[in-house]
């Protein structure tokens, strides 16, 4: 399942609470693409947050995984989860009446 995954930051989050996590958080994001979990990022265009693609089996999986990226561990930001399906309008369209 495709799982969008939104960045808020938390009340009490400093620049110096992130620079003291980022390399840990940078690490632990390559490891979950590297392993196909991540499939894909993105900065939001007109905010500073991160805007991820998950392929989990469930939103449940997706929050495990959230909750070992340092950044979430030290209580710096949190992830609004949005399960995907595919588009099934085309099918509408195209099917035989």
């Amino acid at each position: 399942m495709k799982i969008l995954a939104l960045e808020r930051e938390l009340a009490g989050a400093t620049k110096e609470m992130f620079r003291a996590y980022a390399q840990a958080e940078a690490a632990r994001v390559w490891e979950l693409y590297q392993a196909d979990v991540i499939r894909e990022m993105y900065f939001h265009a007109e905010q500073n947050c991160a805007v991820l693609v998950f392929e989990c089996a469930d939103e449940a999986i997706a929050r495990q995984v959230l909750n070992t990226l340092p950044f979430v561990q030290h209580g710096l930001i949190a992830f609004d989860l949005i399960p995907l399906k595919p588009y099934p309008g085309f099918a509408r369209l195209f099917s035989e009446k």
